[in-house]
């Protein structure tokens, strides 16, 4: 009987658990004050690795970052180029246009620089006063100041494109063409699966696209028109829309543009088509008052030959070109450092707008993806129609030139996006070359 009772405690305390003992599978870790440590310097290097900026991998994309900082450097140098004599002439200092637009460029590179470290989704989840999400935010705000410009910002020729507040101006434009940009990325991304339904992958963004052209249409600003209706284009082709649906959105703008002929007219952009493809021929006098800017952009073009006439050293900007330093800047670019310089400045336009797209591909998300392209769109799309509008290819619509046109709404604005192209880049998953 004893050696039962022993037999059978024995048996008990063995099927007994053991309380003290964990499963294979789990591992106590005690803090130390070694681990704490370790911990501490493993955030650190991780938030030093994440702010070195020209490290590839860690830091954002160096060669969009250089090519990006070489267009702002060079564009500075051929605008101040480009415009002193007209800055002289007219404000009383040949440095007028360089200082203000300096300015503007170094507070866009700090932008740039510090909306690189912003996390580009938030501008996709992040809501304003727990009702609505950024880019709608951005749209009403967009569609607001295109009002406001109507009302208060009609100039001595009735136009109204500029809002001004005291010694400075801007451009609700500029806002606008980012509005769209943001808008239908994020709507794109999230409305991936029905994108070939037509109600969801036209009505709607149509509706959006219509208004900013129909306020664009009363400023007037045509150049903004096309461009905000190209770039709708490409990104709704991006987010899959079917290629059925872009035939009948031409016909829509087809009947558009026949409605507003006949209701509202085209006064202005009748104007500008005046003498347009003739510039060089004299048919009356008139047109050759129209043509006058777009012709002495053609002999500016024409002087510069192979090597240009050397930096500095334009005959057209004194007081021929008018406001050279605006949408005609490349005229005298194209003087000054001939066809080889200009062809190399187009080539560097167009490397940045290559490996933005590269970069924003590789982003982990459609809407990465999306707002990358469609930001490098508009870059590459502002450079075209400036390259037709000079060499009178297009008519003379007034389209800026990304980077060396001077206005500090379009650099701030460009540079800021550029800063969005370099947020992607911080956040691809892929390894960075």
């Amino acid at each position: 009987m004893r050696n039962s009772a022993i037999n059978t405690k024995i048996q008990l305390s063995s099927a007994a658990p053991d309380l003290t003992r964990q499963p294979n599978n789990q591992k106590v870790r005690t803090p130390t004050p070694n681990n704490k440590k370790n911990s501490v310097k493993n955030k650190r290097k991780n938030l030093k690795d994440r702010l070195k900026i020209f490290r590839v991998g860690f830091g954002i994309d160096t060669p969009l970052l250089i090519f990006t900082l070489a267009l702002v450097i060079i564009g500075l140098i051929m605008m101040f180029s480009a415009s002193y004599v007209f800055a002289y002439a007219q404000q009383g200092d040949s440095y007028y246009y360089l200082e203000r637009q300096s300015i503007f460029a170094i507070v866009g590179v700090i932008v740039m620089i510090a909306v690189s470290y912003f996390d580009y989704k938030k501008l996709a989840q992040t809501r304003i006063f727990n009702r609505f999400g950024i880019p709608i935010s951005i749209v009403l705000l967009a569609i607001l100041l295109l009002v406001i410009v109507l009302i208060v910002g009609k100039d001595s020729e009735g136009v109204s494109r500029w809002i001004r507040l005291g010694p400075l101006s801007f451009q609700p434009s500029e806002i606008a063409k980012f509005a769209l940009i943001l808008f239908l990325a994020d709507y794109t991304s999230k409305k991936a699966k029905k994108m070939d339904n037509f109600k969801t992958g036209v009505l709607v963004p149509l509706i959006l696209v219509v208004a900013f052209c129909a306020l664009l249409v009363l400023e007037p600003h045509y150049s903004c028109t096309i461009i905000i209706i190209m770039l709708a284009a490409i990104m709704l082709f991006l987010g899959g829309v079917k290629i059925r649906y872009f035939i009948f959105m031409a016909g829509l703008l087809g009947v558009a543009i026949i409605v507003v002929n006949f209701t509202v007219g085209f006064n202005y952009f009748a104007e500008r088509l005046g003498g347009w493809g003739n510039t060089l021929e004299f048919e009356s006098y008139q047109q050759w008052q129209d043509t006058w800017q777009t012709r002495n952009s053609l002999y500016a073009i024409g002087s510069g030959g192979i090597w240009g006439l050397g930096l500095g050293q334009s005959r057209q900007k004194y007081l021929y070109l008018p406001e050279p330093q605006n949408d005609f800047v490349f005229s005298i670019v194209c003087e000054e450092l001939g066809f080889v310089g200009s062809t190399i400045i187009i080539l560097l336009f167009a490397i940045l707008v290559w490996r933005g797209i590269t970069v924003s591909m590789r982003a982990e998300d459609l809407f990465g993806r999306i707002l990358g392209t469609g930001i490098m769109a508009q870059i590459g799309l502002q450079v075209i129609l400036n390259l037709f509008v000079i060499t009178d290819s297009l008519p003379n619509t007034g389209i800026s030139l990304p980077f060396f046109s001077y206005g500090g709404t379009s650099i701030l604005m460009l540079l800021f996006q550029m800063g969005i192209v370099l947020s992607i880049s911080r956040n691809s998953f892929s390894e960075k070359v």
